[in-house]
């Protein structure tokens, strides 16, 4: 199922967040299993079905992050399991944010300095209309955006252990 089809945009990796909610709430009236009770079982099967869909694409649609990799993942662009190999010069900076991580007590904000920056790269792409065409050099900034931030995430939660 293609979440974008299903909420009736354009395949983008930016979404209006408000229109987003507009649909969840549109299409939950429509296909929600409260409303198909009285239904054959195949229908009420259907329903929720496409109610579990609804939730899952609200649920990526809601998110910048996991919007951009479904994005990513629509256009062939990222692959599940994909061995990526992130720039040496990123390797080398999370290197050096891993050596101090017993003895910075900063590093959580300097791994959100880091992220901060890294949206900053980003943000022209996701500025550009959604119906905007984006061409293979844009789509690999994109991937490249999604490991590092991916990279970044691992980091994050390894501090809250």
């Amino acid at each position: 199922m293609n979440y974008y089809n299903l909420f009736q945009l354009p395949q983008s990796p930016i979404v209006d967040r408000i229109l987003i909610s507009k649909k969840y709430v549109e299409l939950q009236k429509q296909y929600h299993p409260d409303y198909f009770t009285k239904e054959n079982e195949e229908d009420k099967e259907n329903a929720l079905a496409i109610s579990a869909n609804i939730n899952k694409a609200y649920n990526i649609f809601s998110n910048v992050d996991k919007t951009i990799e479904y994005f990513l993942q629509i256009k062939n662009v990222i692959i599940a399991d994909e061995k990526y190999n992130l720039p040496p010069n990123f390797l080398m900076e999370m290197m050096e944010l891993n050596e101090t991580f017993n003895e910075n007590i900063n590093i959580e904000n300097d791994i959100k300095s880091f992220e901060n920056a890294l949206n900053e790269t980003i943000k022209p792409i996701l500025a550009l209309d959604a119906s905007s065409v984006l061409d293979e050099n844009t789509l690999q900034q994109l991937k490249l955006y999604y490991y590092k931030k991916k990279y970044l995430k691992r980091i994050l939660e390894r501090l809250e252990d």
